[in-house]
């Protein structure tokens, strides 16, 4: 006997989550299967929101830092990255997560979920066109930040235990590795 996974369309997930059925879940919808994430230790909760705090200050207007909340993407998935750095489009978000072209780059902080993070994650912003995905990897202390987006792959790749990186989309900006990845 063969058994088959029952995808999910956006439309689907979306009526779902409406209904309540997911409210006391916390799930992702990754290339329509809906998939339970993993719980957030005190190190991962506390580096990504130290970081999203001082994205927030450093950017300031030029652009919106979410954290933990959906974005929407072509491939059936509506992932929640730890932090997506958008654009400010106001009250547009009343009637959708941010779409690949409002991205700027997302942050993902892994520990428990490396694996899931640098494989399916990986894929998935990439087939979107997400023109940076930076990878912190929380046991050994690093930022992996990917670049160039094509054909389901980023063409480049960087592993950072130190110094500045600048945002593709923000060349006057530099932002220490610390920042993203001490406890200081």
């Amino acid at each position: 006997m063969t058994l088959s996974i029952a995808k999910w369309k956006l439309d689907d997930y979306h009526r779902i989550v409406e209904m309540g059925l997911l409210d006391e879940r916390p799930v992702e919808l990754l290339y329509g299967e809906i998939v339970q994430m993993s719980p957030e230790g005190e190190p991962h909760a506390y580096y990504s929101r130290t970081a999203g705090e001082y994205l927030m200050r450093i950017l300031g207007d030029r652009a919106l830092v979410s954290q933990a909340k959906p974005i929407t993407l072509p491939n059936d998935s509506e992932p929640e990255p730890d932090i997506a750095i958008v654009q400010r489009l106001g009250r547009e978000y009343l009637s959708h997560h941010p779409y690949p072209e409002n991205i700027f780059w997302v942050i993902e902080y892994s520990q428990s979920s490396l694996e899931k993070d640098s494989t399916v994650k990986y894929r998935l912003y990439a087939e979107a066109g997400i023109a940076e995905y930076w990878l912190v990897n929380l046991a050994r202390r690093e930022l992996i930040i990917y670049r160039d987006p094509r054909d389901g792959e980023y063409g480049s790749k960087m592993t950072l235990t130190e110094g500045e990186v600048t945002p593709l989309a923000f060349a006057e900006i530099e932002i220490p590795v610390e920042a993203l990845i001490s406890a200081d």
